[in-house]
Order: C-alpha cells, then sequence, then structure tokens
C-alpha cells in the first residue's frame, strides 16, 4: 500500500500493511530541527515519511494594535504567543443585536484554502491530503468568549444560535471548496471539553452542538471525504453522541485527560477510527526517545488490531516537543506498526 491507501484503509476501518502516522499541526521550528533542510513543514511530513501531509484554511490579520495583539477576518483578537495558533483575548459579539448584524469572512475568498492547492500539487497520490477546520463551536465562542456562549446557551439561546449557525455555514462553504480542491480528510478542531470532562452537559451537546457537527460531517461525507472529529479532554461523557454524528475518525484520545485508547477501543473501536494517542504535553517535550518508543508500542498494542487506527499524538507537535521523539515517534510506528499475515 502507499500513504494514501493506508490512510483510507484505516479510515474505513480496513487494517492496511501497517499502521499509519500522520499529524495534523507540526510547529515549524520543530520541523526544520527534525529535517534541517527541509523547504517547509509539508516537506518535512514528505521526508519523513509520514503518510498524510496537512494544513488549514486561511485568515488574514486585518488590524495590528499598539499592544502586540491583532484582529483578524472574523473580527476577533488575538495575543501572539509561541505557537502556531495564537490565543484569542476577545471577540465582537456581545448582545443579539451584535449577532443579528455579524457576517462572517467569505468562505471563497482567494486566499482562504491557504497551503492546500500547493499541497495537492505536490502531493495528491502520494501522500493523503488532511486540511484541518472546524465546525460551529470554537469560532462562536471566539467571536463571543467562551464562557459567555456557554452562558448563553442556557440564558439566551437565540443569541447563541444565531452565531452557531453563521459561523457553521461560513466553515461549511470553507470545507467544501477544500474538498473540491483536493482534501481527501477534513480535520474538525472544536474542543468540547477540559482535562476533567465537557464544557457543556450531556443535554446542552445534544441540543445546540450534535445537529451541527452531523450537519458538517454529512456534508463532507456527500462531497466524497472522510472526516476526524478532533477534541481534547475528557469525552467519556459525550463520546457515543460524537460518534453518533458520523465521523470516521475520532482524535486525540487525550492520555493526560484520563482518556485511555485501549478502552476506548473497546468502546467505539468497531464503528469509528481511533486517531490519537502519544503524549504531546509531558511525554514528547520531556520524555527520552526509548520513552517514546514504548509508548508507541502500547498504544499499537491497545488499538491496532484490526485496523481502524491511525498514530498521531494527542494534539500536535507544538514548539515543546523534542524534534528527536517526532522522528522516534515516527520510526517506532514504522517498528511495530506492521500487520503479519497468520503465515508471519
Amino acid at each position: 500500500m502507499n500513504s494514501v491507501e493506508r490512510v483510507h484503509a484505516a479510515l474505513r476501518l480496513q487494517q492496511p500493511d501497517r499502521v499509519p502516522v500522520v499529524e495534523f499541526v507540526v510547529d515549524e521550528k520543530v520541523a526544520r530541527l527534525a529535517v534541517p533542510d527541509c523547504r517547509d513543514v509539508a516537506d518535512c511530513m514528505d521526508r519523513l515519511d509520514l503518510d498524510g501531509v496537512s494544513c488549514g484554511a486561511y485568515f488574514q490579520k486585518v488590524r495590528e494594535n499598539a499592544d502586540g495583539s491583532y484582529v483578524d477576518e472574523w473580527g476577533v483578537t488575538y495575543k501572539p504567543g509561541p505557537e502556531a495558533v495564537a490565543h484569542p483575548i476577545r471577540g465582537p459579539i456581545q448582545t443579539l443585536a451584535d449577532a443579528r448584524a455579524y457576517t462572517p469572512p467569505d468562505p471563497d475568498a482567494p486566499q482562504r484554502l491557504g497551503a492546500l492547492p500547493e499541497l495537492v500539487r505536490r502531493y495528491r497520490g502520494k501522500r493523503a491530503i488532511l486540511f484541518h477546520h472546524r465546525a460551529a463551536f470554537m469560532w462562536s465562542a471566539y467571536l463571543m468568549g467562551i464562557d459567555n456562549l456557554l452562558m448563553n446557551l442556557l440564558a439566551e439561546p437565540e443569541m447563541a444560535e444565531i452565531v452557531l449557525d453563521k459561523v457553521l455555514e461560513a466553515n461549511m462553504g470553507v470545507v467544501r471548496r477544500a474538498i473540491r480542491a483536493g482534501a481527501e480528510v477534513i480535520v474538525l478542531g472544536d474542543d468540547y471539553a477540559s482535562n476533567h470532562g465537557p464544557m457543556m452537559s450531556p443535554g446542552v451537546f445534544r441540543e445546540f452542538l450534535l445537529p451541527r457537527l452531523k450537519r458538517m460531517i454529512d456534508m463532507i461525507h456527500e462531497e466524497g471525504a472522510f472526516c476526524i472529529k478532533h477534541s481534547d479532554g475528557n469525552l467519556y461523557s459525550l463520546l457515543e453522541m460524537i460518534v453518533s454524528a458520523g465521523p470516521d475518525g475520532i482524535n486525540p484520545v487525550e492520555p493526560v485527560a484520563g482518556m485511555e485508547l485501549k478502552k476506548v477501543k473497546e468502546l467505539v473501536g468497531s464503528r469509528v477510527c481511533l486517531t490519537g494517542n502519544i503524549d504531546c504535553a509531558k511525554l514528547l517535550p520531556y520524555g527520552s526517545v526509548e520513552q517514546v518508543r514504548e509508548a508507541v508500542r502500547q498504544a499499537i498494542a491497545d488499538a491496532a488490531a484490526g485496523g481502524g487506527y491511525i498514530l498521531t499524538s494527542s494534539n500536535s507537535i507544538h514548539s515543546s516537543c523534542k524534534a528527536e521523539n517526532f522522528v522516534a515517534m515516527i520510526r517506532a510506528c514504522r517498528e511495530f506498526g506492521e500487520y503479519r499475515t497468520p503465515d508471519h
């Protein structure tokens, strides 16, 4: 199998020749330490023989502020930090009138697909092409503030639903374009939980977020792509609902949040491909190469049997991850991830 066939087989819950290994986000500094002469992050992914290359949508800065913060096309103000994803500090929607008047960024803007056209040109047929984006929740949280959004789901649901629907429609437009441009796997990155459990009750999730998640996933499938649903945190109380929305994969089965890969395999592994869960909170930044190798071996033992497993970190290869541990994770997946026939 080549990389594309390998990833597609795992997402179909089939058993490929070996466990695929991918990453959705790799910090550029780590990429250049791992492959010093790489031209960009995608080239690093390719030369390390990851089974996919990935990128996300692009939203421009529209204003830079004197304090170092900036405002993007969503109207959200961010404070840059050391990571590839900046931290939002305030959004433009505070009232019902704001929600009604708000217009999201144009999904059809020429720059919206970011590096995707170039990745498709360079890697179509060689590596699975992954595109990470979101459905309704997190950008709504950016626009309103996470506390305000969660409060308004109960106290002022009309306001919350107006924002959720506007965000969802814009994001569906971006994702539809991405698939038609060549993206094969859409990774939906809305986080629903912390390490201690979901940010909302199962009832609130079922009423407000699940139908919108399902709309996005249904559209992705109608357009002919796969969907991996990403959410950090402890998802046990939402797991069945998330799987019921129909994603092909779930990520990252985060170990520091108490998500056990073997247990999740038993609960839902016959219905959805598991992708994860090599710890990037402590292990990849601070552990040894041998510890990484052992974690990969254990993850494969816990989740790979019968197929339906893709190895990734538990979130991303962020700036604190050691390059040698990133490389060790990939090599260990090749070492332990081969599926053997009964004759071997």
